[in-house]
């Protein structure tokens, strides 16, 4: 957790209260670090889906497992820096953990649709065939982007594979596009 030490924002251990909250099969080994996140927004959301119908899309960067490791970064001025070393400075980031959500979501009724790898998620929509479209009209200079764009997109260096799409949907709805 975040405290002060040294007149300094720091990563401290959590006292003994907060880890009694950690569930038996949570256990961190030594040396490891566990992200716990917030399911409540997610678990609510998932809930009006199950009882009102609809979907809801969710696009980010993160892991489609759940995994030892620390995501939380910072970035100032197009920079990573210290998380903690100018509060309301910078733009904090954390990767979303799709397993995690998929659980809250079910849990709640609703239909968890596996996370794809962003690119797969859109070849599977058309997305190639779309930018060709695109393409027959287009100036040498646009066709040129339209390849980087759907390069940077789709290549698995690029956002491909780093960024998930995951469908938390009401399970009336069935098989979702991209998905299946």
């Amino acid at each position: 957790m975040v405290g002060v030490l040294d007149d300094k924002l720091a990563f401290v251990a959590a006292p003994d209260p907060i880890l009694g909250q950690v569930a038996a099969t949570d256990a961190t080994p030594p040396g490891k670090i566990l992200e716990r996140r917030y399911d409540r927004p997610v678990s609510l959301l998932s809930r009006r889906i199950a009882q009102h119908g609809g979907a809801a899309l969710i696009i980010d960067y993160g892991h489609a497992e759940t995994s030892f490791g620390d995501t939380l970064q910072a970035v100032r001025g197009h920079r990573f820096t210290d998380p903690l070393e100018s509060p309301g400075e910078a733009d904090l980031t954390a990767q979303v953990d799709f397993a995690a959500v998929a659980v809250w979501a079910q849990r709640q009724g609703a239909v968890a649709h596996s996370p794809v790898a962003q690119g797969e998620f859109l070849r599977r929509l058309g997305i190639a065939q779309r930018a060709a479209r695109l393409k027959t009209n287009a100036t040498a200079q646009q066709a040129a982007d339209i390849d980087a764009a759907l390069t940077r997109l789709t290549a698995p260096d690029q956002m491909g594979e780093l960024f998930k799409a995951l469908a938390i949907a009401d399970p009336k709805l069935g098989p979702l596009p991209g998905f299946s």
